[in-house]
Parts: structure tokens; sequence; C-alpha cells
């Protein structure tokens, strides 16, 4: 859905006759956009420099969007939301991979984790809570753009820490491997939002700070490898 499915639905959306917000149509944008930042924090006036065919796809999803939004009236906003997650984020996601790695290290499964650039940050929130800033954005009259974020950041070596100490760890440098083939092409630079307009229009704030979100997700993932493995 990151470019060419958006504008299929929105011109599928155009052709039924979906003006008039009969039919209210949310596209999930990324902070992946803004990329090799022009400022930060970043709002919805940022400019966008995407670093990766992913974000390159999404500014094509966003401007398909507005221009639908502008040129047809169609209710369609876009969420430009910031990193968020829970116990149900995939694998293939840093924070998940590190929580999963630390609750497997902690039963005795796995003993370590290799990754990528540890030093790079990102804005982390709750799944829940941005879910609830979608619905919000769709209950409005009129459609618009709103970053969702928390404003806060973190870094890939502070959720090691936090990861590790909630198994009793608190050295985990002989747990944790580097590797260049995790690093990105073009890194991404300081990506944190300023979610004032969200908080404004919407009345939309975080509410579950990352901290607790990962030691759910560690908590949850410690249950599901001790089932898995048959382990009492």
């Amino acid at each position: 859905m990151s470019g060419s499915g958006v504008l299929r639905m929105l011109e599928a959306i155009r052709i039924v006759g979906g003006t008039n917000n009969r039919i209210r149509f949310y596209q999930a944008a990324t902070s992946e956009m803004f990329g090799q930042v022009h400022e930060v924090p970043q709002r919805e006036t940022t400019p966008f420099h995407p670093r990766s065919p992913y974000g390159t796809a999404k500014v094509f999803g966003y401007y398909t969007t507005a221009n639908y939004r502008e040129s047809y009236g169609v209710h369609a906003s876009n969420g430009i939301l910031f990193n968020h997650t829970s116990p149900r984020r995939g694998l293939e996601f840093v924070e998940r991979k590190i929580s999963n790695a630390v609750a497997r290290i902690s039963l005795g499964l796995q003993e370590t984790v290799t990754l990528g650039n540890i030093d790079t940050a990102r804005d982390f929130g709750y799944a829940g809570d941005y879910v609830d800033a979608m619905w919000r954005m769709l209950q409005q009259d009129d459609p618009d753009d709103y970053v969702v974020a928390t404003g806060k950041t973190w870094s890939i070596r502070q959720v090691l820490d936090m990861a590790f100490k909630s198994i009793g760890i608190e050295d985990w440098s002989s747990y944790v491997a580097t590797d260049e083939r995790f690093r990105r092409p073009a890194e991404v630079d300081h990506l944190v939002g300023d979610a004032s307009k969200a908080k404004d229009i919407l009345g939309w704030e975080p509410k579950v700070d990352f901290p607790q979100v990962l030691e759910e997700m560690v908590r949850s993932d410690v249950e599901s490898e001790r089932a898995k493995a048959g382990l009492a």
C-alpha cells in the first residue's frame, strides 16, 4: 500500500462517488519520509528527504492522498506516524528483534543477538496510542495530515539497556554482536516528531511510555518462547 496501492484505493473511492465524506480514507504515512532530516523535531511542514525505496514510496502515497483530497473532495488524511510498537510487532523490526532475543537468552534458548548500528535513535511509541490517533483523524469533519509521535528518542543502546535489565542483566556486551550487513546503505538521521497539531486539533497525546511497552514486549516474548519450547 505504500505507492501504487494508495493510488488504486483512492481512484476506486473517486469512481464510486466517495466524496462529501461518504467514504473516509486513512493513509499510513511514516517518519521515514523525513529521512535525512532538515530540522529537529519534524513536523507537518518539514520537507521530505527519504533515504530508502520504502520512504520514497510513502512520499508518493502521501502526496497522492493530498491530491485526491484537494482535487476530488475525498475525505483522505495522512498520519505521519513515527515508530510504534507492541508485543505484536514483527520480528523484522529492531525493537521486537531485541525483545525476542532477550527473552530467548533468559531462557537459555539463544546466546547472542546480532544487530547493525546500535547508536541510531528513533522516536518509539505504543501502537495502541497510535491507532487511537488514526481513529481520531477519521472522526474529523475536515481531513488533514498529522504527525503522530512522542517527542522522545531512544537509541538502540538504550533499548538494549532496558530490555536486558528487565531480565536482570546489567552488562549486555557479551550478548550483542554487530554486523555491517545490518547497516543501512543510507542511514536515516535523528527522527523525533512534534505532534503539537495532533494534540491541538485531535486532542491526542501518547498515554503509554516506551519503556513500559518494551518491558511488556519482553514479558510477552518470554511467555511465548517458554510455551514453544515446552519449558515449565
